[in-house]
């Protein structure tokens, strides 16, 4: 029968030779430090007439989350030495365990000697030792050591990676490895020596040391090193420093980080001196922040610049053609919103001069709604100034703003109530006006100063209905009916920002569809349309979206792809698909009265356990007050496919129909398992500007996984059949 012996901390093994007390194993089994007991269970425990305690057959002992394993354990009191016998497995917690043959350790494990022993770190990473040695409880030294994260197999064959030193410290306050005399090896091949090597333990989550380096190829800078090192300056910041080096660049990359009590920062930085422009100085600054101030406002900020507009495109940073700087400051509640920003745009397009764009913006917003209880409806109250101004002086034109600077001031009241009506039909009524302010300087084609009013009305009829079929799908079905009323009176303003609109199923039903207010729609205006839904528990789910407006009165500022100009709008066409087989379908149009599409766009994603794909396809008529004198038609896809367990690959494309080219094209494949991750890419940008040239770009990363990376890595074990 197995024996099984309560191990107290507090008392003294010498209790064993004493008659008439319970058995107690030595508290020394377990760290003194703890006050927990420890228990003991095995197939035999006794007490040898030499005053030894011995514990034989499927030893176990655990105390707190350290658990021990052994065939036999035996304690000489006179010696304080303990002596087991294995195979010993040592486990504490769920982050390091102990495997050896046979130990020999002091009454509190804190010194001591296991031989043929090994380290293993969250079943991830081990250390293989001919001998190892415990030192005062905190360090752990092996000797002639192989380190690697790969599956070693029992016929013999080598890891795919691993690092033999001479011998290893492990710091276990620290959580740090020192290696002396390290030779990198791959398969049985010796590929890279270091007489002192430092590495992380797995089980430290940040630590000071070299992050995974990678080589990049590119048309335009050649090949070239990225080694980052990170410095853990403390618990809540960090530095990450990368040289990048090729023949034609010398680029220092710098990433500064810190969180605090309310928010975060992020500063991400280059200086680059390269032969691209060899006597300028590059490079680029973002940062980004966001913090919890005062009384749950929400400050942020985020920061843009760069030395030229060609940098961003060189040196492969997010791909945008405009640079956006802002500070934002916001407060949401229930029933009233205050919203602040001041905004600075760069441009990068060799079309736009910076002085003729708007490129200081200023807003203030701030809203709220009331709910009387004396009636059943919603009042609500918006105050909203903007201003922009262009760097350039000269005057607008009748073509070209120039150097217009615009600040408006807008107050909108509006009232909403809806009721109930015989037959199921919801009814809706709306009132409200729009007072708008605009002060203009540095143009002769407007006064000063402009006020319009803009009083407005709509009553909506909708007639939800829900049809339950046999197989347990509903399906819903909502015709609506709207009748509106605008008068826009008072002085001309330019129409500064709204001269792109989009017509979707949340402008439907607005009074006024322009994105802003410095536009706005005028005279009596009538909506219909109907919204179709299915849906199933299983199966295929879909919805739909049709409706077109009639108004008394063409307007001008509505361009002829917004599909609204003209008195009648085109046909609003949006629907939605998606089936179980986790493909997705997510289409919407506008079809003009010659049966012809305006706009189309369509978007798609398929997923299953082993493939993905997105895509979508968008279509432009021609617009000359859009810019756009030739139909536009593109392309996007992006996808990916786990070729066997330990391969995938990936590709996008960007192609341009009109044009009959791509603009960019990607391909991308990664080789994963327990302990390596290879990661090769190709990726090809095919336009070109006064500033840009076509490039092409390779990348490489090889990363070991275990020190550089986690790994969920059971998914990419290799085997060790020789099938």
């Amino acid at each position: 029968m197995r024996r099984l012996l309560m191990l107290s901390v507090l008392l003294p093994w010498t209790a064993l030779a004493e008659p008439g007390n319970a058995q107690t194993l030595p508290a020394p089994l377990a760290n003194q430090t703890q006050s927990q007991p420890a228990i003991l269970v095995a197939d035999k425990v006794f007490v040898t007439p030499e005053r030894q305690l011995i514990a034989t057959g499927n030893v176990e002992v655990f105390q707190g989350d350290v658990r021990l394993k052994a065939q036999e354990i035996s304690f000489d009191n006179s010696s304080g030495q303990l002596k087991i016998t294995g195979p010993i497995r040592l486990d504490e917690g769920q982050e390091t365990t102990i495997l050896a043959d046979a130990a020999e350790l002091d009454n509190n494990l804190q010194n001591g000697i296991l031989s043929s022993a090994r380290l293993v770190f969250q079943e991830q990473v081990q250390l293989a030792a001919l001998q190892m040695t415990r030192v005062n409880g905190r360090y752990t030294q092996l000797y002639k050591t192989a380190v690697t994260s790969c599956d070693v197999c029992d016929d013999g064959r080598p890891p795919l990676w691993q690092i033999r030193a001479e011998r290893v410290i492990h710091d276990e306050e620290e959580r740090q490895l020192y290696l002396e005399n390290a030779h990198l090896h791959v398969r049985n091949v010796r590929v890279f020596y270091l007489p002192a090597l430092r590495l992380p333990d797995p089980t430290l989550d940040r630590a000071s040391g070299f992050l995974v380096p990678s080589l990049r190829t590119t048309s335009n800078l050649g090949t070239g090193v990225r080694v980052p090192y990170f410095f853990k300056i403390g618990d809540h910041k960090d530095l990450t420093v990368t040289p990048y080096i090729s023949p034609r660049t010398r680029s220092l990359e710098l990433r500064y980080r810190q969180a605090f009590r309310t928010g975060e920062i992020s500063l991400n930085g280059a200086y680059t001196r390269d032969d691209l422009q060899p006597d300028d100085d590059r490079g680029f600054f973002f940062a980004d922040g966001r913090f919890r101030v005062l009384q749950d406002y929400n400050l942020a900020f985020q920061v843009r610049t760069v030395s030229d507009d060609a940098y961003i495109a060189d040196y492969s940073l997010p791909d945008v053609d405009r640079l956006r700087s802002q500070i934002t400051l916001d407060r949401t509640r229930r029933d009233r919103l205050f919203a602040g920003s001041l905004i600075h745009y760069t441009t990068l397009r060799d079309s736009e001069d910076q002085n003729l764009i708007p490129s200081i913006i200023a807003d203030l917003s701030y809203e709220q709604r009331w709910h009387p209880s004396w009636r059943n409806g919603e009042f609500s109250a918006a105050f909203r100034s903007h201003s922009h101004r262009r760097i350039s002086d000269a005057n607008a034109t009748v073509t070209d703003p120039m150097g217009r600077d615009v600040a408006r001031l807008n107050v909108d009241l509006n009232w909403q109530e809806s009721w109930r009506l015989p037959f199921g039909v919801i009814g809706s009524w709306q009132l409200g006006a729009a007072v708008d302010h605009v002060r203009l300087s540095d143009d002769d084609l407007f006064g000063v100063n402009s006020t319009r009013i803009t009083p407005r009305s709509a009553l909506t009829f909708r007639l939800p209905t829900t049809r339950r079929e046999r197989s347990g799908a509903t399906q819903y079905f909502e015709p609506i009916l709207q009748l509106g009323w605008t008068d826009v009176s008072g002085d001309d303003v330019p129409n500064e920002e709204s001269n792109f609109v989009e017509f979707d199923q949340g402008n439907l039903l607005s009074l006024s569809r322009f994105p802003s207010t410095d536009a706005r729609e005028d005279g009596a205006s009538l909506v219909y349309g109907f919204n179709w839904a299915r849906i199933a528990p299983q199966g295929w789910q879909a919805s739909a979206t049709v409706g077109q407006v009639f108004r008394q009165e063409a307007n001008s500022d509505f361009t002829k792809s917004s599909g609204l100009s003209g008195t009648s709008s085109d046909l609003l066409l949006a629907g939605q698909l998606q089936f179980a087989n986790g493909t997705a379908l997510t289409m919407r149009g506008l079809l003009n009265g010659s049966l012809n599409f305006s706009k189309a766009e369509v978007r798609g994603n398929w997923h299953n356990d082993k493939a993905r794909i997105t895509g979508s396809y968008l279509w432009l008529g021609t617009d000359p007050d859009e810019n756009r004198s030739d139909a536009t038609s593109e392309l996007w896809f992006n996808g990916g496919y786990q070729l066997t367990g330990n391969w995938r690959t990936q590709a996008n494309l960007r192609y341009d129909i009109s044009d009959g080219r791509a603009t960019r094209a990607g391909l991308g494949f990664a080789y994963q398992n327990e302990c390596v991750t290879v990661d090769l890419s190709v990726n090809r940008r095919y336009t070109s500007t006064t500033s840009v040239e076509p490039s092409t770009d390779f990348g490489f990363t090889i990363a070991l996984n275990g020190f550089s990376a986690k790994s969920d890595s059971k998914n990419y074990r290799r085997s060790c059949s020789n099938t």
